[in-house]
């Protein structure tokens, strides 16, 4: 396994449940989440980090 840093750039949402939920799709595409923040919202968007991990691939 392998750990990576992510940021992705997330939509608001009207509601606050529904930017949870979208976060949480969007990270489960890159990995498995071991733990994120919101760490800047500007004009309608919320920054999103991570760290996230991977299964190694073997050449």
């Amino acid at each position: 396994m392998t750990t990576h840093f992510i940021t992705a750039e997330i939509d608001l949402q009207e509601n606050p449940a529904e930017l949870q939920k979208e976060i949480e799709k969007e990270l489960e595409k890159r990995g498995e989440t071991l733990r994120w923040a919101v760490t800047d919202v500007k004009d309608k968007k919320a920054t999103v980090e991570a760290i996230a991990l991977t299964a190694d691939t073997e050449a």
